[in-house]
């Protein structure tokens, strides 16, 4: 087994620390379609003064200034990803370290045994898994409108370089998620998700981790442009994926400032993802938050890009 798993390992998402890889040298000017929306600057909201889970210190609420952006309306997918790798010859952390984590009950039977995470049965890791075998070796291609996934922060990095982008900040995140609609809890408003509808994100509905109805439509990730747009028009800002951040995890705590730098580093997730559950992990709200080192990967962690000035079209 490559690297070994933190103490701290959540239900979210399972954390690793492995060996230092070299870094990929990449061209930039990536030559693709980018279906962009801009997004107005100003004074933004950023966290909560209703926290569900202090211990991520969703809250206070403060205002932030951010500027205008260019945002991608939905998480790059596996398409677009696929472009990338053709014109670079990237590999993936997954790739190179040669496994990821993948949900239980998305590992095809055929994969064989496989190793449980600690305290969060339901995290597999699969050798061979990554983002063009997302359930591993044995399962089948990605579908190409779906979010890329088994992406950690390295690659999410690399990727908004060569398109000439970057990974937002969690200011920046919070502010366009929340789509000119001020103080909200979700993308649409302060009414929440229930397991009967309507659906307006892609998280779990049923019996977590046990059975997922899909009554939502889907009972892994969904296209990146499904379900109604917020008021900016970006689709899937809570559901669906966690989205890596540009910004390090930081706790303001002393004593859980400490703890942090000495388990690893980690860099900032937002959005929660489809195995989301009020019941057990309301994380599927604008301000909550996660950390996780940056050469994690998973099956529900991907990410999106946004622009300092209006990106340049694709030649035709």
């Amino acid at each position: 087994m490559h690297g070994t798993m933190t103490d701290t390992a959540r239900c979210c998402s399972p954390e690793m620390v492995k060996p230092t890889l070299p870094d990929q040298t990449l061209p930039t000017g990536g030559n693709v379609a980018r279906d962009c929306v801009p997004v107005p600057g100003g004074r933004a909201v950023l966290g909560t003064d209703r926290p569900v889970f202090p211990v991520d210190e969703e809250g206070p609420a403060r205002r932030a200034t951010v500027k205008p952006l260019w945002w991608e309306r939905g998480t790059v997918s596996n398409a677009a990803f696929a472009r990338f790798v053709d014109a670079t010859g990237y590999q993936t952390e997954a790739e190179r370290f040669g496994w990821s984590f993948v949900f239980w009950s998305h590992v095809p039977e055929q994969q064989g045994p496989t190793h449980a995470v600690q305290g969060v049965e339901w995290w597999r890791r699969v050798d061979g898994a990554c983002w063009h075998r997302p359930t591993g070796p044995q399962g089948g291609a990605p579908l190409a409108d779906h979010p890329v996934v088994h992406i950690a922060w390295t690659d999410a990095r690399a990727y908004a370089a060569w398109v000439g982008g970057r990974l937002p900040r969690e200011a920046e995140w919070e502010h366009a998620a929340r789509g000119g609609l001020g103080d909200v809890r979700y993308p649409w408003g302060h009414e929440a998700p229930t397991d009967a509808g309507p659906f307006r994100c892609n998280i779990w509905q049923g019996r977590f981790p046990d059975h997922d109805t899909g009554a939502d439509g889907f009972t892994g990730t969904a296209p990146t442009h499904s379900f109604p747009a917020n008021g900016y028009g970006l689709f899937n800002m809570v559901g669906n994926i966690w989205e890596w951040s540009s910004d390090p995890f930081r706790l303001r705590t002393l004593k859980r400032a400490a703890r942090q730098v000495a388990n690893a580093p980690r860099k900032l997730l937002k959005g929660g993802s489809f195995l989301c559950h009020e019941s057990y992990c309301h994380r599927y709200r604008i301000a909550a938050r996660i950390g996780n080192t940056p050469d994690s990967t998973t099956t529900h962690t991907g990410f999106r890009v946004v622009y300092d000035t209006p990106p340049l079209k694709p030649d035709p």
